[in-house]
């Protein structure tokens, strides 16, 4: 509930047709109904906290609290970033640190501590979760750009936003003062005529600098810095193996 509820309010800031290959909610009816939807789907998920008490209640209900504002920090950062033009990729991973990482860290934990696991066991699930976030936004990045309409939401999006993605800083590192100039003017254009044409330079030139692969590289690295959180539980290996099978099933890999 949490997670749709931020999901709507990002879609009404990034003014986003689609969402899971739908009309984003303030599309398909209005701006109102869009925010108000987004403010009940909040007050509902605290409502699933209720049947809990005593310190697995308050153990819950903090770590959700500061999630929340993890989460708020993170999107005022995303928005920040589309008007700078120093942003570093150890700040862009922060970034979707705040945004995702902790969203799935923070479930995977609450159930850790409903269950009563040792602090450090508990910590451990969080951060298999706050690095398996990580990998999954950086892979959604990926897929905006180079993905097909299965992907749900319009491929070049965050092209066309003009946002600072992992494909575009590290293309900002290695690119000719020639192909920076070009790429600064792609993503700062508003022109509706354009589209199409300025995601096709944006690909090529991501593709020329290697960046498309580049990110496969770093999705990969924080995969394994999940997976290895997992193998360091104490855990018995049928529930190590659930916790993994779980993360690729996230991820859409079959191994």
């Amino acid at each position: 509930m949490f997670h749709n509820f931020t999901l709507i309010h990002d879609d009404i800031m990034d003014n986003a047709d689609l969402r899971r290959g739908q009309p984003t909610v303030h599309k398909k009816w209005d701006l109102n109904t869009g925010i108000l939807s987004g403010d009940a789907l909040m007050i509902l998920a605290y409502q699933f906290f209720e049947p809990y008490e005593g310190e697995v209640f308050k153990g819950i209900i903090s770590l959700f609290n500061e999630t929340a504002i993890k989460v708020c920090e993170g999107q005022q950062m995303d928005m920040d970033f589309e008007k700078r033009t120093d942003v570093t990729i150890p700040e862009y991973i922060k970034m979707i640190d705040l945004k995702t990482g902790v969203l799935v860290a923070s479930a995977l934990k609450m159930g850790a501590i409903i269950a009563h696991a040792a602090p450090r066991q508990a910590q451990l699930i969080y951060n298999y979760g706050l690095n398996l976030g990580i990998a999954f936004q950086l892979q959604d990045d990926y897929l905006d750009t180079f993905g097909d309409d299965s992907f749900g939401k319009r491929i070049g999006g965050d092209i066309l936003e003009g946002k600072k993605t992992f494909l575009v800083l590290k293309t900002m590192e290695l690119a000719s003062r020639e192909d920076l100039t070009e790429l600064k003017e792609i993503l700062s254009s508003r022109e509706k005529s354009t589209e199409e044409d300025r995601i096709r330079r944006a690909r090529k030139i991501f593709m020329h600098y290697g960046v498309h692969k580049l990110i496969g590289e770093e999705i990969k690295r924080y995969i394994d810095l999940s997976f290895d959180c997992v193998n360091k539980t104490d855990l018995p290996e049928a529930k190590k193996n659930q916790f993994l099978a779980f993360g690729n099933y996230l991820m859409g890999r079959n191994t």
